[in-house]
Parts: C-alpha cells; sequence; structure tokens
C-alpha cells in the first residue's frame, strides 16, 4: 500500500508580494498582498482558485491556496476529503489502497473487502478464520452444516449430494443402502444377491456361519449354506454310491424316484450296469433293474 507524503502545495508556492508585480490574469497589482507562484507566473489568490487550482477528486471542488492537498498519481485531494471510503478514517500518512472509481481505502477495510466470502453466511472470512475448504468454495468452520440435522460438521468427514452437504449419520440413513438381513445401512464394501444388498458379515453360512461371499453357495429357501455344509447337512444321500447330491461337478442331474434319489450316473442296472437315466426300468425287490434283467433272474 502506498503512503502519501505530508500533506501541502506541490507545483506552487504562496506568499506575500514585497515587489510591484500584477497579477498575470486580473492584471490587479499585487504588491502587499497574498499571491501565488505557479510555473513562473504570479496571481491574486482569487485568481488562482478560478484559474488554477487543481479539482479534489473526492469532493469535485478547487482546493485553495489556504488548503493542505493531496496528490497521487495525477489526482488530488483536500487534506479533508482524503479519508477511507469504507470507515471514513483519515488516511493522511496512512496506509491506504486506491480502488475503482478513484475512492481510497485503509489497509483494514481493503483486507475485509478483498477476503473471500462464507458461503454460508456470506461474510468475509478474514486471516486468523478457522475455514473450510471445497470445490473453489469456503466456509467458516461454523458454518460448514448437514443440510439434514444442521449439526456443524467443521472439519469433519462429510458427504456432498449436489449443492447440499451430510454429515456421516444423516448420509447413512438418507441414501445409504439397507441390508437385506438387519436392516441397518451399508456405509462401504457389501454384496449383492438377487439384486438384494447385504453386509458381508450378514451373508454367512446357516451352518457354520462362516461368510460366503466370493464363495459357491446353495440357497434353500431362505438359508444358505457353503458346500461343505451344504454336503453335510442339507444335500440328500444317492442311494446308490451313498454321497450327497450336491448339484454341483459331475452328475447335476438328479434322478428320483419314490423317497429316494440319485446321481444320473449313479442310476443303473443292478445287475448288467446299465445306464438308466431316461430309460425304462423296472424295480424288483428295492433294486433297480432295466426292462431285460427281471426276465433272467
Amino acid at each position: 500500500l502506498p503512503l502519501l507524503p505530508p500533506a501541502g502545495p506541490s507545483s506552487y508556492s504562496v506568499g506575500t508580494m514585497s515587489e510591484r508585480f500584477d497579477c498575470h490574469y486580473c492584471r490587479d497589482s499585487l504588491q502587499g498582498k497574498k499571491y501565488v507562484q505557479k510555473e513562473g507566473r504570479h496571481c491574486c489568490v482569487k485568481c488562482f482558485e478560478k484559474i488554477c487550482a487543481n479539482t479534489c477528486i473526492e469532493c469535485k471542488k478547487p482546493i485553495g491556496a489556504d488548503s493542505k492537498e493531496l496528490h497521487f498519481k495525477n489526482r488530488y485531494w483536500h487534506d479533508s476529503c482524503f479519508r477511507c471510503f469504507k470507515c471514513y478514517t483519515s488516511l493522511v500518512n496512512e496506509p491506504f489502497m486506491l480502488r475503482e472509481n478513484n475512492k481510497v481505502w485503509c489497509s483494514n477495510c481493503t483486507a475485509v473487502e478483498d477476503a473471500p466470502r462464507c458461503k454460508g453466511c456470506f461474510k468475509p472470512i478474514i486471516a486468523g478464520d478457522q475455514n473450510v475448504e471445497y470445490k473453489k468454495m469456503v466456509w467458516h468452520k461454523d458454518c460448514f452444516t448437514c443440510s439434514q440435522c444442521k449439526q456443524v460438521i467443521g472439519s469433519g468427514s462429510f458427504f456432498p449430494k449436489g449443492d447440499e452437504f451430510y454429515c456421516v449419520s444423516c448420509h447413512e440413513h438418507k441414501f445409504a443402502k439397507t441390508c437385506a438381513k438387519c436392516k441397518n445401512p451399508i456405509t462401504s464394501g457389501g454384496l449383492t444377491y438377487q439384486e438384494q444388498p447385504w453386509h458381508s458379515e450378514c451373508f454367512i453360512c446357516s451352518n457354520c456361519k462362516k461368510q460366503l461371499g466370493g464363495k459357491r453357495f446353495t440357497a434353500v429357501e431362505d438359508q444358505f449354506y457353503c458346500v461343505e455344509c451344504y454336503k453335510e447337512c442339507v444335500a440328500k444321500k444317492c442311494a446308490g454310491c451313498k454321497n450327497p447330491i450336491t448339484g454341483f461337478g459331475r452328475g447335476t442331474s438328479v434322478v428320483n424316484y419314490e423317497d429316494e434319489s440319485w446321481h444320473d450316473y449313479c442310476f443303473k442296472c443292478t445287475k448288467c450296469a446299465r445306464a438308466l437315466a431316461n430309460k425304462r426300468f423296472v424295480c424288483h425287490n428295492g433294486k433297480i433293474y432295466c426292462a431285460e434283467c427281471p426276465k433272467r433272474l
């Protein structure tokens, strides 16, 4: 910020004429009178103020010979007019800023005027104020509040949604997906099964309680089982090989007859071992035969 020199004339001198000189403009005698000398010319005070005096850029009136004059970059002020445009403090011998419309501002008002504006209260954020910045926007710390509960977020975690901002708790209740099992919000991670969201820790085997995310499992009604527990606890046993019928890997096709089930590759003639899946068969004394073998018994 510039600092003007002490107030006073800069391009003329004022005195009382002791010699015989006439006013350059009105030709009146200046002897014994107060006069002004400017650019080598002597003139009376009246002609000076009418013809030669600089005009104050603030009040638009001439700066007379008896007034103290301040000047800066070809602009002139009465010393009494050289005041801050905002707070009216005198700026004689004080740092100042010349701003738009030739208005002068003190350093304090300049700092406030140029300070960024809080998006919450629209007041300036000055040096030393705690603030929050996000995408070229700025708030006083206490003005940065949740759009839902109106509590101060300050420097805490938040979630932006368009022009609104939410604290973690409000975002969870308003926007987060709800777990199909526990009905609580899913804030991170999770998985989807049949278009429903689940916490990873809620999507577990009904028997051993191990998490099933990323693993093979079987759904039985509303229950889920890992492969091992399904084999052990749920799957039917093949009447042929006595192993579980899981539906995984070889033998995904199942043959059911009365109350028993077989892997398709285990459903064969007891006598000739011919595969009978999708073929005619005969049940005799609890055993399965092809259509031909019972005739040979």
